[in-house]
């Protein structure tokens, strides 16, 4: 159709915004649910931007050498999972300060694939495209939008409700809080705390991992240095914003995304009706306002507030 909708924003146009605002919240969100899942078990890890960086390279790297999808996928899994172990050796067993723990490896994650990278900036590798579903792609705007995406996205756009069933109607999902909200109660009734924590925290990194694939994969497919570009950030602004909700925190990216196709539409026509950096800055507006908004009310406190011994280290002998 060319009939114009929104201000002369045809329904072509509309669909490629649209499928450009689902993809550009692909890293963002993996990174996310692995965040909300080590978080709900009480663990914070800050480095999910060295995660994505390493996951982008080893992605990048074996891909580009074996030219299999899932050799590529499985090392980038394997080398956000890898960081995060090592993150919760110090932040788990060791009881190392976690925000210094996770600051220090998302500095580590920059260095590392800064050097490591040095020979794949500019080499050509694998692309992974886009997977069209039959029959859903045709819709008009949505089957573009939401049917005609890269397999980590359909993957994002899943999770989300998995994650949440799995924490409301699983003995998993129940042992996961109760290791974040009272790591005591839980090793009394027999939980492994230490044990869950480490799978969750790489669990998460795991994630982390498949979303910096997917920004050296298909994303943005090569390889440069800082190419997560602040995204593992916005990951982490985003699980505050969600409230530790995996369902808000797809919102959260779909919006994220929407304001990163926003950008992409006013800088190709010129328009300027509100600044690119107005649009970059609202995902950490939006996130202090929450913040704002859960401080000065106690009922969201207690409704929407972190896990209970979220940061907190746990020792079995108190």
């Amino acid at each position: 159709m060319s009939a114009d909708v929104f201000g002369g924003l045809d329904l072509q146009n509309l669909a490629s915004l649209g499928q450009i605002a689902v993809k550009s919240s692909t890293a963002v969100l993996l990174a996310a649910y692995g965040e909300i899942v080590a978080e709900r078990a009480g663990v914070l890890n800050l480095g999910l931007e060295g995660m994505l960086l390493l996951g982008a390279l080893a992605g990048f790297a074996a891909g580009a050498a074996t030219g299999d999808p899932l050799l590529a996928l499985g090392a980038a899994a394997c080398a956000g999972a890898l960081a995060a172990l090592l993150h919760a050796f110090f932040a788990v067993t060791l009881g190392v300060n976690q925000v210094l723990s996770g600051l220090a490896l998302s500095l580590l994650g920059a260095g590392l694939t800064g050097v490591l990278g040095r020979d794949l900036l500019g080499a050509p590798g694998l692309v992974l495209g886009s997977l069209p579903i039959a029959a859903l792609a045709d819709l008009p705007v949505l089957g573009q939008a939401l049917f005609n995406q890269p397999l980590l996205t359909y993957l994002a756009l899943l999770l989300a409700p998995v994650l949440s069933w799995a924490f409301a109607s699983t003995r998993l999902g129940l042992v996961v809080r109760a290791c974040g909200e009272n790591a005591s109660a839980a090793y009394a009734s027999g939980v492994p705390v230490r044990l869950v924590r480490f799978g969750c925290t790489c669990f998460g990194g795991a994630l982390a991992g498949l979303g910096g694939a997917f920004l050296s994969l298909s994303y943005t497919p090569g390889w440069k240095e800082g190419l997560s570009a602040g995204q593992g950030w916005i990951a982490i602004a985003m699980v505050i914003f969600a409230t530790w909700r995996p369902l808000r925190a797809l919102c959260g990216g779909l919006l994220f995304g929407a304001l990163t196709a926003a950008q992409f539409s006013f800088q190709t026509q010129g328009a300027e009706l509100v600044p690119v950096w107005g649009l970059r800055a609202a995902p950490y507006l939006l996130t202090i306002a929450v913040l704002t908004l859960v401080q000065a009310s106690a009922r969201l406190r207690r409704y929407s507030g972190p896990p209970a011994n979220l940061g907190r280290f746990f020792h079995p002998e108190g």
